[in-house]
Formats: structure tokens, C-alpha cells, sequence
């Protein structure tokens, strides 16, 4: 047994995973959040529980539920001391490989340290006066916008339709605004905007940028028929993770495609050298690893179904229809999102806390999949915690 605040705990391998499991459901007021802004932050969690990293189950991270591809690790082994000398200073080569695989020309194509990069230069370099945000999403457009004194406008999708997103509500809101910011699908409620929506979108408002982050896209089958890279609009800049279906969160790597003429207007503002060498060569290895994106699409229709499977029957908690592998929930009873959190913390187990998604309250809470036995454990953690 063990004391944990005014909870008691017992040790208990769960799954595989060695967990604290509550002898009774723990009461109290939450702690200190231990997480602001992102998920993913195990390093900063395993220094306030005096543990490994390793020691945590991160379901807070919405990258590959299969880590990364076969042969990547090898094939960086192998090439690990180029890094004695600087990278390409464009990542022209990784370009070139990306434009081809797109069928797209190397001047529409931008390589970065993660879309991060390209969201927070996005106002500086496109000049955004009037920004127009369709949520509740990532928070980094917003704050992008804020960097450079803009404060965005906000189209919020509604609990009660799901959080899908109505295009005719976009629209609605698009005047006098310059530039609009849609994640496609959408952290963290999983819904997707149809493509044929979006183009119309496009067309019928050429004076208007779209930012399109498809970071999540990879993760639907036939993915592809979702995309607008190479639609042949002059205001659409799409962005593209390499971090999110690949599992290479720490490498960094993501891109920007745009027009030529987009392109060029980042062109005063970029850094030489901001795609290190080992993402240089495993950015160019993974653009062949198509059947692996496949593969990860397949195993969240399979796992998406078996996580809600595992928590039927809690009436305290809601889950949102998702197009992709992460769920959002809502706590529908006293307790908060942070207090989950910090609840699950103390058994090793990382969740995303969305108190502060704008458009959602302190009951939303965000489970990215993982490998089925995984799963399996947070969702037995989870309902421990919840019930009685």
C-alpha cells in the first residue's frame, strides 16, 4: 500500500505495466497542473514522480500508436556520423523527394523543424492582419497570431453537434478576415472537413489564405482523397507532419506546401540550417514508408472501437465520434479534467488535459491510442478512477 496525498494506493501490474491502483476512488481538491500547453511532456512528468521516463504510459502524445517505421533506426544508425558535418543548409534533396512523391514541383515545397516552425512565421511572412481560427483547436495558431499582435477571430464548433464543423459557418465569419487557420482533421475533437467543402472554400474566396494543417490526415485510410496539396488554388498553404504519423516527435521535421508564390514570401525569413541532418535522411527514407501510413490507419479503425469497447458503461464520461486516433472526452460528473489528470499522473499514466483549448471547459480531456495492451491499461486505470 502507499499514501499518495489523502488517497491510498496499491501496486498492481495492470496490463504489463506496473501501476498504482486505487484502493478506494481518491477525493480532494486537484493539484498544481503539471502540464501547460502540450501533450506529451514525460520528462518534466517523470522528474515530479522520481521516475524514468520510460516508467510513464504517454497517452497524451497524438504520434503513431506503432512507433516508428521498420528499418529507420537502422538505417539512422548507419548514417549517425554525418552529423559532423552541417546539413544541407535548404534540405534541397528532401525537397526534391517530397515535391516528386506529391507530384509537385521542389519551389512549393518548404522543409521545417516540425510545422511548429511554419505556424509561428506564418503571420510575419504572409503579413496576416486579420486572422479568423476554426476551433476549439491548437492553441499555437492562436498564439502565433498573438506573437505578432493580431488577435484572431474564432469560429467554434458546438458540443451539441459533435464538435463537427460547418463549413457555411466558416463563411459566414470570413469577412474582412485575410487569413484562416483549419486543422484537418481537427485537434483535439478528431472531426475532418471534407475536401470537396474545403475547396469550395477556396475558390469561392480567393482573397483569402487557408492554412490547412493536415498533420492528422495520414492517420484515415485513403487519406490521399482528403488532401488539398496540388489542388490548384493560389491561397492555400498546407502543412504536413512527419513527427505525427512516422512516431519522430523529437527529430522535428515537417512541411510547408504552397504556391510558388507563397513560397517566396518565407523566403526572407528563413533560417539556414533548421532541418538538422539525421531528419534530413530520415525524412527522405520515410517518404517511401507509404505502406507503413497505411498500416497505422488500419490499427486505429480497429483500436478507436476497442477503447470506447472498454469503457462502456461509465456514465460519467462522453466520448466524441473521431476520424483519427485520438478521443475526445468529457467528464460529466464532479470531477475535472486537471484532477484526472493529476489522478493519472500519479499512476504513471499521461493524458491531455484540453482546460486549456479555447471553446472547451476544465471537464475535456484528450486519449491518444497506443498499442493495444496500452490501451487496455489506461482504459482499466480510467475506470477505476470513475467508478463507485
Amino acid at each position: 500500500m502507499r499514501q499518495v496525498g489523502c488517497a491510498v494506493f496499491k501496486e498492481k501490474d495492470v496490463f504489463g505495466f506496473k501501476l498504482l491502483q486505487p484502493a478506494n476512488r481518491p477525493t480532494g481538491q486537484p493539484k498544481t497542473h503539471m502540464i501547460r500547453g502540450h501533450g506529451g511532456n514525460i520528462y518534466e512528468i517523470a522528474r515530479t514522480l522520481a521516475c524514468s521516463p520510460r516508467d510513464i504510459l504517454d497517452m497524451s502524445s497524438n504520434v503513431s500508436p506503432l512507433g516508428m517505421p521498420p528499418g529507420l533506426k537502422v538505417m539512422l544508425g548507419k548514417r549517425w556520423e554525418e552529423i559532423v558535418s552541417l546539413p544541407e543548409v535548404d534540405s534541397r534533396h528532401l525537397r526534391a523527394c517530397f515535391a516528386a512523391s506529391l507530384g509537385l514541383e521542389e519551389d512549393q515545397i518548404l522543409a521545417g523543424n516540425g510545422t511548429t516552425e511554419f505556424i509561428y512565421t506564418i503571420p510575419l511572412a504572409l503579413r496576416v492582419k486579420k486572422a479568423l481560427i476554426v476551433g476549439p483547436t491548437y492553441s499555437d495558431y492562436a498564439d502565433a497570431c498573438r506573437a505578432f499582435g493580431i488577435e484572431p477571430l474564432f469560429c467554434l464548433a458546438l458540443e451539441q453537434n459533435n464538435f463537427k464543423t460547418i463549413p457555411d459557418e466558416i463563411e459566414s465569419r470570413i469577412a474582412g478576415v485575410d487569413t484562416v487557420f483549419i486543422c484537418n482533421p481537427n485537434n483535439p475533437t478528431g472531426q475532418l472537413i471534407p475536401a470537396e467543402s474545403l475547396k469550395s472554400m477556396l475558390f469561392t474566396h480567393p482573397d483569402v489564405r487557408f492554412i490547412v494543417d493536415e498533420s492528422y490526415l495520414p492517420f484515415i485510410p485513403n487519406w490521399e482523397t482528403e488532401s488539398l496539396t496540388g489542388v490548384g488554388a493560389d491561397n492555400v498553404v498546407v502543412l504536413r507532419s512527419f513527427s505525427k504519423i512516422f512516431g519522430i516527435p523529437g527529430l522535428r521535421l515537417g512541411f510547408l506546401v504552397a504556391p510558388s508564390e507563397i513560397i517566396k514570401a518565407f523566403e526572407p525569413f528563413k533560417q539556414p540550417w533548421n532541418v538538422n541532418r539525421l531528419a534530413q535522411v530520415a525524412g527522405t527514407f520515410l517518404i517511401s514508408q507509404e505502406s507503413f501510413a497505411q498500416e497505422v490507419a488500419g490499427s486505429v479503425l480497429h483500436e478507436r472501437d476497442a477503447f470506447i469497447g472498454h469503457l462502456k458503461g461509465l456514465d460519467s464520461l462522453c466520448a466524441f465520434p473521431s476520424h483519427v486516433h485520438f478521443i475526445l472526452f468529457k467528464l460529466e460528473e464532479n470531477l475535472r479534467a486537471p484532477e484526472l489528470f493529476s489522478l493519472m499522473a500519479e499512476h504513471r499514466i499521461l493524458i491531455r488535459d484540453c482546460s486549456n483549448f479555447h471553446g472547451l471547459s476544465d471537464r475535456f480531456f484528450r486519449i491518444a491510442l497506443k498499442t493495444p495492451t496500452a490501451n487496455k491499461a489506461c482504459a482499466s486505470m480510467l475506470r477505476a478512477l470513475l467508478s463507485g
